[in-house]
């Protein structure tokens, strides 16, 4: 029986285990969001509130813990400095996680996990005539004037040879041998 067996061991030997969750926690940092398996999201959860705990203390030797576990710097910066500021207010329940679905390959139950601060970026909406006129923009039309084809059948292309590259010789028209004919 597993009483009072916490965490979640994943098929995975301890240091294995302890360095993929590192690696998610430093990209759930980074990106406040990724996609993955539900127990592993379930999981990260932990470290991630751990985590931030450590940011809202806000002490050197919190600072100190942080880098310990999550080996960057440029993580640790913006945990103490713009995640943890935005959650000071929170008592606990720094992530979310929404479940999405099953992977095809093994039909594992996926799930999205993401920090309560993270808000996706709102596209601005355009008006129909702006619309209209980017993609009048992007149409070109479909037969030409007689005046382009005109200039096209008087300039014709010139190539310009690339940089770098060797120029031709001019091949000279090989002689065919004449076959000797026997003397009699």
């Amino acid at each position: 029986m597993r009483h009072r067996v916490a965490g979640r061991k994943l098929s995975r030997h301890t240091q294995h285990r302890n360095l993929m969750f590192r690696n998610m926690l430093v990209s759930l940092l980074e990106h406040q969001r990724i996609k993955t398996t539900l127990a592993k999201a379930k999981e990260l959860r932990r470290w991630a509130d751990r985590m931030v705990t450590l940011g809202k203390k806000g002490s050197l030797h919190a600072r100190r813990q942080a880098f310990a576990l999550l080996r960057n710097e440029g993580m640790v910066k913006k945990l103490f400095d713009e995640i943890a500021p935005q959650l000071k207010d929170r008592e606990g329940g720094y992530t979310r996680i929404y479940k999405i679905g099953w992977r095809q390959g093994d039909a594992a139950p996926l799930s999205l996990i993401e920090l309560v601060t993270f808000s996706p970026v709102k596209a601005e909406k355009k008006s129909t005539v702006t619309k209209a006129k980017e993609v009048l923009g992007k149409v070109t039309p479909k037969r030409k004037g007689k005046e382009e084809k005109k200039e096209k059948e008087e300039k014709p292309k010139e190539r310009k040879p690339r940089a770098g590259a060797k120029e031709k010789k001019e091949k000279k028209p090989k002689e065919k041998k004449k076959k000797k004919e026997d003397s009699q």
